[in-house]
């Protein structure tokens, strides 16, 4: 099969070079979204047919493996989290032919005359929160974001000022490339939480003022249950929990037994790359750990209430890092329900308070198979000793 595939943008009087009008004139099959058709029907031949680019994507290349020579019409740069590399996945023995434009975040960033070469670049389009909650959570500079029905302006607007982060300028650019509506224009965060935004559109967010980012965040900050600071895990054994747990290169991280949320969050905010999954017993944990992760800047945390050893966990990614903060009389339950879903190699902690505690965890993970890779011992001011213990899924 061949594929030319031609960006265009929003222009409704499109001026194609004579490479391009000589392909669109010589070619029976076009394809592309029901806007693109709009934009370039008046250049097909008048028995031209068209193949929608819709959401079932299986029906879209059933249609497509019927023909052996296509013109696919897409927004911007084909390349650039568009369809060319859709058609490159599905189909690595097609060939293709590359006809780009301007992508949508290139086209803004030259109507503000500003340089993008320090742009971080998302795509909401079709996709979850997790990469754009870590390019707020790292502080980036520039953020170029791509949006969709559901990820609009002020929706990204809204989560941001929930998390504290007021301080970029939102640049937004509305039906870019059409001579008619096009529409870019600066404003707030706050002031975008309310606004109305025509689609297409798509947006850069310029930092205004750093927003600190600590390392180690004191116990007394926290929302605590009840007030009680005995039910948080203090910060140096929080730090080196984290340390034990190798974090830096791993992907999904379970905390078990979160409370107040504290290691959760700390992990989020040290490693923003984690999806990370908390779990508590406690239904005051629902609110606390909201409180505090919105306190500190933290989105993103899967937050699950309810007894770990009896929820179902067959939809949650895999970890491959796993915290235990609590265990409640069920540490060799809750170690057999974790090593059922911990990745090879995966890690888990246990900060133990007691040598009862020590021994359980101990038996657990040698009657499930994992060996104890080593403990150091803690003590945090007049506080009883913690053994931090680290075990290992071969």
């Amino acid at each position: 099969m061949h594929f030319t595939i031609i960006g265009i943008d929003d222009n409704r009087h499109q001026e194609f070079p004579s490479r391009i009008r000589e392909i669109l004139a010589s070619h029976a099959i076009y394809s592309g979204g029901k806007r693109h058709h709009d934009i370039v029907r008046e250049w097909l031949p008048a028995n031209h047919q068209w193949i929608d680019i819709t959401a079932s994507l299986h029906e879209v290349f059933r249609q497509y493996e019927q023909h052996r020579d296509i013109v696919v019409f897409a927004s911007g740069d084909p390349l650039f989290y568009g369809f060319a590399n859709t058609i490159r996945k599905r189909l690595p023995d097609a060939r293709v032919r590359l006809f780009p434009a301007f992508n949508s975040l290139q086209t803004l960033a030259h109507r503000l005359l500003l340089p993008y070469h320090d742009m971080h670049v998302v795509s909401l389009t079709g996709r979850p929160w997790h990469e754009f909650d870590r390019a707020l959570i790292e502080g980036r500079e520039k953020i170029g974001i791509l949006t969709d029905r559901q990820h609009t302006p002020d929706t990204i607007a809204s989560r941001m000022i929930d998390y504290g982060y007021d301080n970029y300028e939102m640049h937004v650019g509305e039906e870019l490339g059409n001579e008619e509506t096009e529409t870019v224009r600066t404003l707030p965060i706050g002031e975008a939480t309310t606004t109305a935004f025509r689609s297409p559109n798509c947006l850069i967010l310029q930092r205004t003022k750093i927003k600190p980012r600590p390392f180690g965040i004191p116990e007394s900050e926290f929302e605590l249950l009840d007030g009680r600071v005995n039910m948080i895990t203090k910060m140096p054994v929080r730090l080196l929990t984290l340390s034990r747990l190798d974090l830096h290169q791993r992907h999904t991280f379970w905390d078990i037994g979160f409370c107040t949320g504290s290691v959760s969050i700390e992990a989020k905010l040290q490693f923003p790359h984690l999806h990370v999954v908390a779990f508590e017993q406690r239904p005051e944990g629902a609110d606390l750990i909201r409180t505090n992760a919105a306190r500190f800047g933290t989105p993103g945390i899967t937050a699950l209430v309810g007894d770990f050893t009896r929820l179902d966990l067959a939809d949650l990614p895999a970890p491959d890092a796993v915290f235990i903060g609590g265990h409640g009389g069920k540490m060799d339950e809750i170690i057999r329900r974790v090593n059922e879903h911990l990745l090879p190699g995966g890690i888990i902690v246990f900060n133990s308070v007691s040598a009862e505690s020590r021994k359980l965890f101990a038996r657990g993970i040698e009657r499930h198979g994992l060996t104890l890779a080593d403990s150091h011992r803690l003590t945090v001011d007049n506080h009883n000793p913690i053994e931090i213990m680290k075990a290992q899924k071969q």
